[in-house]
């Protein structure tokens, strides 16, 4: 499953299933689901929220895995400015799965600023992709 948004906010859904090659025995990492921003905005657009839908009903399937929220910004203002952004981002994403029934105490926030960018860049480059929050599955504590 693939989405792309085009409004105000951006979004790309990934699968969230181990893919099938994973070694007997061993569970393969899915990746990451990504929601992408407009620059100093945290609010999730119409685009995002049907990608975000998408993932809570992927999520339902598997139940009892826990979600790693997680923040992130370009670089185009102050560390401390952009660690803030990318702390509300992850808030938004969190408060709107868990508005749609994920638990919040499935969930670890995080939030990285400008520290783990996709696209490297110099300082003060608005870079799209690194204005996002990640979402990955945390690996089940037990089996």
């Amino acid at each position: 499953m693939r989405h792309v948004a085009t409004s105000m906010a951006l979004a790309l859904l990934m699968p969230i299933t181990a893919p099938a090659a994973a070694a007997p025995g061993a569970q393969a990492d899915p990746s990451p689901v990504l929601v992408f921003f407009d620059w100093g905005k945290p609010e999730i657009g119409s685009d995002a929220a049907g990608t975000l839908d998408a993932f809570v009903a992927d999520y339902r399937a598997m139940p009892g895995h826990r979600l790693i929220v997680s923040g992130h910004s370009d670089r185009s203002g102050s560390a401390a400015g952009n660690r803030r952004s990318a702390t509300r981002r992850a808030d938004a994403v969190a408060a709107y799965l868990a508005d749609r029934g994920i638990p919040r105490s499935a969930m670890t926030i995080a939030a990285f600023g400008e520290e783990r960018p996709l696209i490297p860049t110099a300082d003060g480059v608005r870079e799209p992709q690194n204005r996002r929050v990640e979402i990955a599955l945390a690996p089940n504590a037990a089996p």
